[in-house]
């Protein structure tokens, strides 16, 4: 089953894309064209996939892990619901999940 995921860029534009369920939010969004690098490949040693969550998602998703929390207190434009997106794996439960991308995110890949 494919999951709809609906990105809020940093210019406040939508961009809605879909996913398996089983794979990274990461993966998601870069293949939608969001700007996180994910220079680490998913092995919480950065936090260049860094996402803010929509608050009515922000609970309904596994909690963080101490180490991935670690790597979110590197992160440039921290909030609340921040997550790093590759260790949200999607699920069937998640269509229509909202996540904001920070405007301190770069994709220093694509220059």
């Amino acid at each position: 089953m494919n999951v709809r995921i609906v990105f809020t860029t940093a210019k406040g534009e939508t961009v809605e894309a879909e996913g398996a369920a089983g794979i990274p939010l990461l993966e998601v969004a870069q293949a939608a064209g969001m700007p996180l690098e994910g220079t680490c490949e998913g092995q919480m040693a950065c936090s260049t996939c860094h996402v803010i969550v929509d608050p009515d998602w922000f609970d309904r998703l596994p909690p963080a892990s101490e180490e991935e929390e670690d790597m979110l207190d590197l992160a440039a434009g921290i909030a609340r619901t921040s997550r790093l997106s590759c260790q949200i794996v999607l699920a069937d439960g998640m269509d229509g999940l909202a996540v904001r991308i920070p405007p301190e995110s770069n994709d220093m890949s694509r220059f």
